[in-house]
């Protein structure tokens, strides 16, 4: 049996793809999760998890946070702790700036998800259309919502829902998708 081993900065994350995955991936395929405790406990064991995994027939995708640094440079620093762990081919993902953007970039996944009315018609906006590029993903995602989107339940709830076809407008939340689909046990 073929494995999708995610490589987790947070929770929130885990639970949005478990909204996402049965919807992309055949049957057949066993997912796993590692949750870390944030993006540096990530970067601190990533290595180490790695290395140990003795699952065969394993495909690793790692996902953090940009936040406030270099997309590029993240990028490099996980690719360079995955080869150290002898897995140079695990997929890595930066969502840019945060997780958020990718919600941002599905109002409508936002709108069925929390049961609000409304939020789907903001799509439009300049700062929906290119949701990677606010640094406050999740603040303003909390504005949005007036209130009603919290991290792990609202990720879970707009998980189900979100476009995997290219009508999101976050651009690192297609390229996670295009990737996971690339790998070639779809």
């Amino acid at each position: 049996m073929k494995t999708l081993v995610f490589c987790l900065e947070e929770p929130s994350a885990r639970e949005m793809l478990k909204g996402v995955l049965p919807r992309l991936l055949p049957e057949g395929i066993d997912v796993k999760y590692l949750v870390f405790e944030g993006k540096q406990d990530l970067q601190k064991q990533l290595e180490q998890r790695l290395r140990g995994w003795q699952q065969p027939d394993s495909h690793f995708i790692v996902l953090q946070d940009k936040d406030s640094h270099d997309c590029l440079a993240v990028k490099r620093k996980l690719q360079d702790l995955c080869a150290r762990a002898g897995r140079s081919e695990a997929l890595v993902r930066i969502a840019c700036h945060e997780l958020e953007s990718f919600y941002l970039g599905d109002l409508q996944a936002v709108e069925q998800g929390l049961c609000m009315k409304g939020l789907a018609v903001q799509q439009r906006k300049r700062k929906y259309l290119a949701p990677d590029a606010l640094a406050n993903a999740a603040e303003e995602l909390r504005k949005l919502t007036q209130g009603r989107y919290q991290k792990i339940q609202g990720s879970r709830s707009i998980g189900l829902h979100m476009d995997l076809e290219g009508g999101n407008s976050s651009h690192s939340f297609n390229v996670l998708i295009k990737g996971i689909r690339r790998l070639g046990i779809l």
